[in-house]
């Protein structure tokens, strides 16, 4: 195994779906991120900002996966906060508050003592704060993998721009992927990102799975084959209790499981059983409200699903 560096929001979420509701709940990419990479990989090295109101429950769980805490800075004011409703169909939501808070001011600090870690993962956060983070990590060579979202395709997008510069892994969910690069087509997506500068790009479909695409010379034009192009299908599920935080959950496990190798340079092979192995993990998290189900599997689960969805997914 081999420590893993990952940066992003850490928050208190306030749940309400179709059937039930609940409040003061761990949340923040970061933090379902972390979690996620901890069934692979140890350390987890997490960075972000929390505020003087955070619960000490979330830091003791965090603390018990195996999740190193000295990238997390403490501040005097208040944590970020999101709030958000489901509708009926679970794919849908409204989002009904957001108090940046503490992240408002927020400039990332990588304490040197966990900079160096070959795997980087930039979770969800200003494109700002990402570059900052980048510029700090000491890895000769990191593997650099990224999430964003429509809010900085909108208010920061050149500085987007740079991140996907210096990345070597993009993923970014179908919605987003469609309107960053104007395009209905996702196949044409995928391609246009990769010409963005990422060296390969997933694209989150939900409750369908997810898109792989690598780079191949002339990317855009690229006749799509086994070599540059992977669908990986969901794990079905028989309902959803919260699907908060599942393509953060991906993003994680997907890092983790590369992380775990000790390498920092991958194949096609490598990333496309790395989606696989995200796409498993992420329906944990939507089993139950919060990181609740995320954080009680075992290995043994995760393992039970993939050989599960392997069957259903397999012909001769």
């Amino acid at each position: 195994m081999s420590p893993i560096l990952i940066g992003g929001t850490v928050a208190i979420d306030h749940v309400k779906t179709p059937t039930a509701e609940a409040a003061n709940l761990l949340g923040g990419s970061a933090a379902y991120a972390a979690i996620a990479a901890s069934y692979f990989t140890k350390p987890v090295h997490l960075v972000g900002i929390i505020g003087k109101d955070f619960p000490q429950e979330h830091l003791s769980l965090l603390e018990s996966r195996g999740i190193t805490l000295d990238g997390l800075e403490r501040s005097t004011g208040d944590s970020f906060s999101w709030s958000g409703e489901y509708h009926a169909n679970m794919n849908d939501r409204t989002t009904r508050q957001v108090d940046i808070n503490v992240l408002e001011n927020w400039s990332v600090k990588v304490p040197d003592a966990i900079a160096g870690a070959p795997v980087v993962v930039l979770a969800n956060m200003a494109p700002e704060n990402q570059i900052q983070m980048l510029d700090q990590c000491t890895a000769a060579r990191p593997f650099v993998v990224a999430d964003t979202m429509d809010l900085w395709i909108h208010i920061a997008n050149d500085r987007l721009h740079d991140v996907l510069k210096r990345i070597d892994l993009l993923v970014i969910n179908e919605s987003e992927a469609r309107e960053f690069v104007a395009t209905s087509n996702l196949v044409v997506a995928g391609r246009r990102l990769l010409a963005k500068g990422p060296r390969f790009v997933v694209i989150k479909l939900g409750e369908f799975g997810a898109m792989l695409f690598a780079a191949v010379p002339d990317a855009e034009s690229a006749v799509l084959s086994a070599g540059n192009f992977f669908r990986c299908a969901a794990f079905p599920l028989h309902e959803v209790a919260d699907p908060t935080g599942a393509g953060d959950s991906f993003l994680g496990a997907l890092a983790g499981f590369l992380a775990a190798s000790g390498r920092s340079g991958f194949t096609f092979e490598d990333i496309r059983q790395a989606v696989v192995e995200g796409s498993v993990v992420a329906s944990f998290t939507c089993e139950a409200f919060s990181t609740r189900r995320l954080q009680e599997i075992t290995r043994a689960d995760i393992d039970g699903r993939l050989a599960f969805l392997k069957s259903i997914t397999h012909w001769p």
